[in-house]
């Protein structure tokens, strides 16, 4: 299989890696989750680049971009994702994001909603954490502090995928568990920080006007079914699909049936 090439660009004062392939008037750009990188949407970039112009990225400090001393938060994520379109010359585009990424798209759509052509919410939640929530986390930090990021890598990754793709995904996971150790400690803690921290997005639903897609793995533990029905709920112009046999990270454990739901949604956005 072809492989996509790798691109640098500066934004924001970082470096950004990303792939950018196939061709299309409004891109397709996918907002990888917490503590994944671009490669996470490998299944979705190798089928969509065939009928689209697809973009994935590197969010800063994961994968192979750059990071710097601003303090970490959802609100920088969303900026460097604006700053990175501007670079790129892009006007508008399709923009796909999971759990981390999720909430990203939810700042950047109530900042700039004309720079949405449409958007794919996966595996999210509009709720900032709960007192027990942030406690979790800084429990997780903890950890990390005085382990190392091993076990956190192999909890997580045992939380994330249902019991089924876990146990039939063995290469898969143990490509995440090896990319997920190899990150700099210091990167996934302040995310944690950014995470607990992050402001609760459920009170702008209303007010968003893109055309929006939720997908949800059925056996989602993280962040569950009815997470993803809430946004369905309170987002007009929106759709909900539910994918049988995965769990938090839906396009690696199904990738064809997240295809096939992705790819419907794209085609009736650019009728």
């Amino acid at each position: 299989m072809e492989v996509i090439e790798t691109n640098t660009i500066k934004v924001n004062g970082i470096t950004i890696s990303y792939t950018d392939s196939g061709e299309g008037i409004y891109p397709v750009i996918f907002i990888h989750g917490f503590p994944f990188n671009k490669q996470a949407w490998k299944p979705q970039a190798d089928f969509f680049k065939k009928s689209n112009r697809v973009i994935t990225y590197d969010i800063r400090g994961f994968g192979e971009s750059g990071t710097n001393d601003e303090k970490t938060s959802i609100a920088l994520f969303a900026d460097d994702l604006l700053k990175f379109m501007d670079a790129l010359g892009i006007k508008k585009a399709i923009l796909c994001g999971l759990s981390m990424g999720g909430y990203i798209l939810l700042e950047a759509v109530t900042l700039y909603p004309d720079r949405f052509k449409g958007m794919i919410l996966c595996d999210t939640q509009c709720v900032a954490d709960t007192p027990e929530a942030k406690e979790k986390r800084l429990e997780i930090i903890q950890q990390i502090k005085e382990n190392g990021l091993e076990d956190f890598a192999k909890t997580f990754l045992e939380t994330a995928f249902c019991k089924e793709s876990f146990n039939s995904k063995k290469k898969l996971i143990e490509k995440l568990n090896r990319d997920i150790i190899a990150l700099p400690s210091k990167v996934v803690v302040d995310t944690l920080y950014a995470l607990a921290q992050r402001p609760e997005k459920c009170t702008v639903l209303k007010d968003i006007v893109v055309p929006t897609l939720i997908i949800c793995g059925k056996e989602d533990k993280i962040t569950g079914i009815e997470r993803s029905e809430f946004l369905f709920s309170n987002i007009d112009h929106s759709s909900l699909k539910i994918i049988s046999d995965a769990g938090h990270v839906s396009n690696l454990e199904q990738p064809e049936e997240f295809n096939k739901c992705l790819g419907n949604f794209i085609k009736a956005l650019l009728k």
